[in-house]
């Protein structure tokens, strides 16, 4: 019997201390890529950018989603913060534009971060 004690006792089986994967810092990076998509607005208006070849103006991105324009303004301001985004202002407007080396980053970094959940 004390054979098959030593043997359980050897074994790591279900009790075998887990990982996370990642550190805390990385958990929080991943967790802000990911953050920038969490609102649909956000994903509305980035669509948008991306499918211009063209600045846009803040008009115009007001008038193609279904929320007022205090709301639009605080998604842009994130959207800038993240990099996604730049404006220049021209007379009383702003014409946003998306940053495509940055977009093209983050995607490859939210890409690495899914790819790693396959394994």
């Amino acid at each position: 019997m004390t054979g098959i004690i030593e043997l359980i006792a050897q074994t790591t089986g279900c009790c075998a201390p887990a990982s996370a994967g990642l550190n805390e810092t990385e958990a929080e990076a991943m967790s802000a890529d990911f953050q920038v998509f969490a609102h649909p607005v956000r994903v509305q208006l980035l669509t948008l950018l991306t499918r211009s070849s063209e600045d846009v103006c803040v008009c115009d991105l007001e008038a193609a989603v279904a929320v007022k324009q205090p709301t639009v303004s605080y998604h842009l301001k994130l959207l800038r913060e993240a990099g996604l985004v730049s404006c220049e202002r021209r007379g009383p407007w702003a014409y946003y534009r998306v940053e495509r080396e940055r977009l093209a980053s983050l995607k490859a970094r939210i890409n690495s971060h899914l790819d790693g959940w396959n394994r």
